[in-house]
């Protein structure tokens, strides 16, 4: 299956590998090097080269380069090389090279126990975590001390388990779940305002801290807005395919129940529009003048609104005054970057000036476009709603709730 694993930085540095049937020289992530730069933010997933398939992904700044000699199914080695970087980050709160530098040995600890001679083997958290203890300083020491591992000497009995992603013996005093309905909306308006390409990427994540071995039932309002759903293992996927309901024993702590996606023929309206003018004659100075507002928000308040707008070569300089926010330019990179922060509907932010241009600068062949961030609170663009939770094979009542989140995913208006 996976003969060796690279994780390299953003200079193209291999920081860490790890090889488990025979070792592989570290030169054929070259092939991957030469990817990245041809094209920096399209690298092809899969890469072949005369003796390896190289299966990457990328997270936070550092990338995940398998090196297969086997053909093997691409979407088996990228759905691990994931689970890799949520262990990362679950461990020690982010996934980046200096946090990966700094736990070096529990890493290699990881990665032993999560593939075994190639093989995907232990890859829930509650497993590895009572393999192998997460690092703390009091652990550091003791161990420094005592000259002892974080490894376990017993296995872990939920892994023998048919439930193997839930640790046995689970007690809370409080017991309570948590859900968070987080859907992204990805969109491209053209110049006239007009919806060109929308759709939604939704996923719930869980918070569970439940005594007990809980069988839970959760059910929405509307399933049948969902056009593609992937599941965590936990869910029982005929009792969704026969009554639309998701019905599992849930993992301890944190984890990602569902992901799915909604195209754009069942999506609503966008919630956030941008009315703007961008004009430079030539041998002149430019105007530029934006709006932002919003539309069937259902009352909810749009925060965290950024503008990002990629300008023309030939600008040199914008003088703007934004009524609300701040605004910064880059005169490198071209980037008009306005942070606005929330709307407030009865004074709509508005950022006007000039642009100051090169002399002699033609007319543009194109105007730059707007990359759009939001969040709103409280509200499902899509309109999905959880219906109830119901707990089977314990007495207790938990305390349950349900938030839900939409965010700008890739947001692009034209001008």
């Amino acid at each position: 299956m996976i003969h060796s694993l690279f994780i390299v930085n953003n200079s193209g540095d291999v920081f860490l590998e790890k090889h488990w049937r025979s070792v592989v020289s570290r030169s054929v992530c070259d092939y991957f090097l030469d990817a990245q730069r041809n094209s920096p933010y399209d690298v092809p997933p899969v890469i072949s080269t005369p003796h390896f398939y190289l299966i990457t992904v990328q997270r936070k700044g550092i990338s995940f380069v398998a090196a297969c000699k086997q053909e093997v199914p691409p979407l088996f080695v990228i759905e691990f090389l994931h689970r890799v970087a949520d262990t990362f980050e679950d461990y020690f709160s982010d996934c980046s090279e200096s946090i990966i530098k700094e736990n070096y040995v529990v890493v290699y600890e990881l990665l032993d126990e999560m593939l075994d001679n190639g093989f995907p083997l232990a890859t829930e958290s509650n497993i590895l975590k009572e393999l192998i203890k997460p690092p703390n300083i009091l652990r550091t020491i003791a161990n420094t001390v005592t000259g002892k591992s974080n490894v376990s000497t017993t296995l872990p009995l939920g892994q023998l388990s048919a439930i193997p992603w839930r640790r046995s013996g689970v007690r809370y005093t409080n017991n309570e779940a948590y859900f968070d309905v987080i859907e992204e909306v990805d969109a491209i308006i053209d110049k006239s305002g007009s919806t060109v390409f929308a759709e939604i990427q939704g996923y719930i994540d869980c918070c569970i801290k439940l005594s007990g071995m809980p069988d839970l039932t959760l059910s929405f309002m509307n399933p049948r807005l969902f056009d593609d759903v992937s599941f965590h293992p936990c869910v029982r996927f005929k009792r969704w395919e026969a009554e639309r309901l998701l019905s599992f024993i849930p993992p301890d702590g944190n984890f990602r129940l569902m992901s799915y996606h909604i195209s754009s023929q069942s999506v609503a309206a966008i919630p956030v529009y941008i009315r703007h003018n961008f004009s430079i004659k030539t041998g002149e100075q430019g105007r530029l003048d934006l709006t932002v507002g919003t539309r069937t928000v259902m009352g909810r308040s749009v925060d965290k609104v950024k503008l990002e707008l990629a300008m023309p070569k030939c600008v040199l300089n914008c003088i703007l005054t934004p009524n609300q926010g701040k605004y910064a330019f880059d005169s490198v990179t071209k980037i008009l970057t306005w942070e606005v922060g929330r709307i407030d509907v009865t004074n709509l932010p508005n950022i006007r000036g000039t642009v100051s241009i090169t002399p002699g600068s033609p007319n543009l062949d194109s105007n730059p476009t707007i990359n759009v961030q939001f969040t709103i609170s409280q509200m499902a663009v899509s309109g999905l709603k959880v219906n109830r939770l119901d707990m089977y094979g314990e007495k207790y009542k938990p305390f349950k709730g349900v938030k839900y989140i939409t965010k700008a995913g890739k947001f692009q208006v034209r001008m």
